[in-house]
């Protein structure tokens, strides 16, 4: 009898290796990508995102009944739904044209209609949240000035705005107190190093908060009920952000949470009784809400196969909107009523045709690279690799420059692993949540140790008894796409193939010509990549572009043509020069896209094309 058991066993794990089942980028595609959540003046319904018609649009979704309605009707340009508005059901949203990321904010009225609110063509403007009391909104413009995002508040019974703070010394909007008395600031000067500062409304003072020697991070975190008290993030004396409370009166500051990794916001309900926490966990989010009136933790749902990854509270803190996702299943929204601690699911994201048994689950794991030094990873195994069935892989490297691989859902990396393909997720040196002096490792040293832990990364992989060491390519977009060209260009023996999505290949002109409303940040590019018009040489010497003759393997390239980050001339002069050397680069170029491809038909050509293009030059098919 055991015999036999033993025998069924065996049939049934060689039947669901010979049954697996792959499935086509218009499967994945008919996946929606949801996000978003404003509950309505009566919690009745709540706005969303969804690209469920092919591109996002506003939704609402009544949450007795479940059933979605579609709000807004773009086919050409994602729309980005801000609010419902305090006391009735016209909404907010922003968008731009086809990528170019001039964002203007759109009000839509209940009967359907719709008014840009922040018109001019080449003027930027965001969002920045309600008046606390719900008579105005503050958004951010740089219609004064392209480089500065000046601090505007809109009436909206008039719908006219006006300037309360004008931005000449390129600080970041963080809050404004419920008084409206007061407006947080801050300004990057590098990645490590940051000031906040106070601006008084009354008395027009602007105050630095935060002064300090060396290199620490400060960040308003909101501020308290009351408006006497600023809360911020800190990683003074320490690797990780952590919380404290500034005292507006008297300057006193007390720290208020820290825990082992980044706290990555924190901020509190309408009327403060719930403080919401994201703690950034080696590539996972962990949300914690705590109950000031009962000073306890509130025990949010246990929910099957991932974790939950944000959390929105009603006005009347009745109610809560949870985003629940893995990495088999793209975030789905629920609805919690915290009084009852009854929830209810209001999305299913997923392609019912999809089974998850046939997608890879998501691994975190660690390797060392060339110096000794600790490399995290976000690994996808195909569900049928094994020993007997070996498989090529792809090292994955995250934008940036500081992005960082987390787990999740991401339907284009399931798509190669369903279709036999390992993926390492790479977090390389540079990469952001694991403490500041790892973030800062590859500062103007990029196409070295950063690039050296991704081909290092080759070795864990080759190490794995179920990978086809022979077979292993490198995929990224935009910072990673400048590191799948590195790789080929610098290390041209490491990889077999290389798939760039509008990657940096010229750190010259892509320095010089970052968009103005980047001021903000144009320091801190430079501290961490050059400065163009003082270390051009270096920047020529990491460029991919000026080395092309060094690349001897395939790529494909993938670039929108309204692309402000990195210009599609980048994209185009490199696919030339490896073309000139005689290598295969094949290159597609969507007319209708910026910085990442935002609609369904174009993400289903360019996957469809990463897909073929591996198959052909690495699995060799």
């Amino acid at each position: 009898m055991r015999i036999k058991l033993i025998g069924i066993c065996l049939m049934f794990v060689v039947g669901c290796e010979i049954n697996h089942q792959e499935y086509s980028i218009e499967a994945f595609m008919n996946t929606t990508s949801i996000g978003g959540a404003s509950f309505s003046p009566d919690e009745k319904s709540i706005l969303i995102r969804s690209d469920a018609s092919g591109i996002h649009n506003a939704y609402e979704i009544d949450i007795e009944s479940g059933e979605t309605t579609q709000l807004t009707h773009s086919d050409s340009t994602s729309i980005r739904p801000l609010s419902y508005f305090p006391n009735d059901k016209r909404i907010l949203y922003r968008s731009d044209q086809n990528g170019n990321e001039i964002w203007h904010i759109y009000l839509r009225n209940e009967d359907g209609s719709t008014q840009d609110l922040t018109p001019g063509e080449n003027a930027r403007s965001l969002f920045s949240g309600w008046a606390y009391d719900e008579q105005s909104f503050y958004f951010t413009s740089n219609k004064r000035d392209p480089r500065y995002m000046d601090i505007y508040e809109m009436d909206i019974n008039s719908f006219e705005s006006k300037m309360i703070f004008q931005n000449v010394e390129a600080l970041n909007f963080a809050d404004v107190s419920n008084d409206g008395r007061y407006l947080a600031l801050n300004k990057t000067h590098t990645r490590d190093n940051s000031d906040m500062y106070l601006f008084d409304r009354e008395v027009g003072q602007l105050k630095l908060l935060s002064s300090h020697e060396g290199n620490i991070n400060h960040s308003p975190a909101g501020f308290s009920m009351d408006s006497k008290s600023l809360y911020f993030l800190t990683d003074a004396n320490r690797e990780f952000r952590y919380l404290k409370k500034y005292d507006i009166a008297t300057g006193a500051i007390a720290e208020v949470q820290r825990e082992d990794w980044d706290i990555w916001y924190s901020y509190l309900s309408h009327s403060g009784r719930y403080r919401v926490t994201g703690i950034n966990a080696d590539s996972q989010t962990e949300i914690e809400v705590i109950d000031k009136v009962k000073n306890r933790q509130i025990q949010l749902p246990q929910l099957p196969a991932g974790s939950i990854s944000s959390v929105s509270i009603s006005k009347s803190e009745n109610y809560m909107a949870l985003y629940h996702g893995g990495a088999k299943s793209p975030s789905d929204l629920y609805i919690l009523n915290i009084n009852t601690k009854k929830y209810q699911k209001l999305t299913d994201s997923m392609n019912p045709e999809i089974n998850p048994d046939n997608l890879g689950n998501a691994k975190v794991i660690r390797f060392k690279s060339f110096d000794g030094l600790e490399i995290p990873a976000v690994y996808y195994k195909p569900p049928n690799a094994s020993s007997k069935n070996r498989v090529p892989a792809v090292v994955k490297v995250h934008g940036g420059p500081g992005g960082q691989a987390r787990v999740g859902y991401r339907a284009s990396t399931q798509f190669l692993v369903n279709h036999g393909y390992a993926v390492l997720d790479i977090n390389n040196r540079g990469s952001s949540g694991y403490g500041k002096t790892f973030q800062t490792l590859d500062d103007q040293a990029h196409g070295e140790g950063d690039l050296d832990d991704c081909v290092w990364a080759m070795n864990w992989l080759k190490k794995q008894n179920h990978i086809d060491g022979n077979k292993i390519g490198i995929l990224g977009g935009s910072y990673g796409g400048y590191m799948v060209m590195a790789a080929l260009a610098f290390r041209p023996d490491a990889f077999d193939v290389g798939v760039n999505l509008f990657g940096v290949t010229n750190w010259v002109r892509t320095m010089k010509s970052i968009p103005p409303w980047w001021e903000a940040a144009r320091e801190s590019l430079y501290k961490e990549m050059g400065n163009p018009h003082t270390q051009e040489e270096y920047l020529y010497s990491i460029s991919p572009l000026f080395h092309a003759k060094n690349i001897t393997k395939p790529v494909l390239v993938l670039q929108g043509a309204n692309d402000p980050r990195v210009l599609q001339v980048e994209s185009d002069e490199m696919v030339e020069a490896v073309r000139a050397q005689g290598v295969p680069a094949e290159y597609i170029v969507f007319p209708d896209e910026g910085h990442g491809f935002a609609k369904k038909k174009n993400q289903i050509t360019s996957n469809k094309a990463i897909l073929n293009f591996l198959d052909q030059y690495l699995k060799g098919e």
